[in-house]
């Protein structure tokens, strides 16, 4: 699988065309200049900015901010850095974008982010988390339900631990196709679901307490599948 992956995305960004024909191929969902082709669902003015060509998030106050689009198929690269210890955001795929009032997040699948320093302040503190609280979380929220690949109950946990801490840049590749999710952590797979109940929707950034600065996010759209009305979230105005 991830062979076949890492083939298919080499192939995709060097070929434009073939035999005549246009090639889907990654492009920008952050042009590393303003906001464009993103919407602030329910965070502050100031949660979200650009500076040095980054994507900066307050963390504060708690929500998202999502995608003008909705998305279906599709291979995200995303990079991200914590910059406080013990922080967490994440990015949620195939959502709705309309937050709970209570937690201020959507339903979607969420693929956490997490900064290494958080089991350790949990440690001290004589809670000792499981590795997959350290980064990489794949689940279902908001009432979209899906089949792990590494139950620890109804979420799946990275098989490995691959995630930097704060100040480093992490990157993800999260290949979404049919309902199945495969995750890539700083160059290797380790995380999945299936069977997500919702997938098609729109992407949301999180912000969730903590500064977290993201670049060189890109979307490489393929082609859709067989999606009930049921499955996919509605279109917002």
């Amino acid at each position: 699988m991830r062979i076949l992956v890492l083939g298919l995305m080499g192939f995709l960004i060097s070929v434009g065309t073939v035999g005549g024909l246009q090639v889907a191929q990654f492009r920008d969902l952050f042009n590393g200049k303003d906001l464009s082709g993103w919407v602030n669902v329910n965070t502050g003015a100031g949660t979200w900015h650009v500076q040095d060509g980054r994507l900066v998030c307050s963390g504060h106050p708690i929500g998202v901010m999502r995608s003008e689009r909705q998305y279906e198929n599709f291979i995200l690269h995303i990079e991200w850095m914590h910059m406080e210890p013990g922080g967490n955001s994440g990015v949620f795929v195939w959502s709705s974008a309309r937050p709970n009032p209570s937690s201020r997040l959507p339903d979607g699948v969420e693929v956490q982010m997490l900064e290494l320093e958080w089991p350790r302040l949990n440690t001290r503190n004589g809670v000792v988390p499981p590795v997959a609280y350290v980064h990489g979380e794949l689940f279902g929220v908001g009432g979209v339900k899906t089949t792990p690949d590494n139950p620890r109950g109804e979420r799946s946990m990275s098989i490995e631990n691959r995630c930097k801490g704060r100040g480093e840049w992490n990157v993800y590749d999260v290949v979404a196709v049919d309902g199945v999710i495969k995750l890539s952590v700083n160059g290797k797979f380790v995380n999945g679901i299936s069977h997500s109940t919702q997938k098609k929707g729109y992407l949301c950034l999180e912000s969730e307490g903590a500064e977290i600065h993201f670049r060189n996010i890109r979307i490489l759209e393929l082609p859709p599948g067989v999606t009930s009305p049921e499955q996919a979230a509605p279109l917002l105005p």
